[in-house]
């Protein structure tokens, strides 16, 4: 099994409101995709955090494999939800992936 973790730092230039709108819509873009791509086990998206947090968004996901995790990369599905609804709005991404 493969850990795959992405902190996002979403753009300065919205405002509160809209950044929760932002979230709302990466954590159901991405936890969507549960059961549609070959290989990602589970995925959960955290968009509510404490004032000490320096990130808006994590995303906590595990695939079966290495092999997975590198072909959920280039899936139209996967593709689709980060071009529409994280990559416009993010400025600041973080990954660590690991086998668990």
């Amino acid at each position: 099994m493969v850990k795959h973790i992405i902190l996002w730092k979403l753009k300065e230039e919205y405002s509160e409101e809209q950044k929760a709108q932002i979230r709302k819509g990466i954590k159901e873009g991405l936890e969507g995709l549960k059961g549609q791509i070959p290989g990602l086990v589970d995925v959960f998206v955290r968009t509510e955090f404490l004032p000490s947090s320096n990130a808006d968004v994590m995303l906590d996901t595990t695939f079966e494999s290495a092999e997975a995790l590198k072909n959920y990369g280039t899936h139209p599905k996967h593709v689709a939800v980060a071009d529409e609804k994280v990559r416009p709005y993010t400025a600041i991404r973080s990954c660590m992936d690991y086998e668990v």
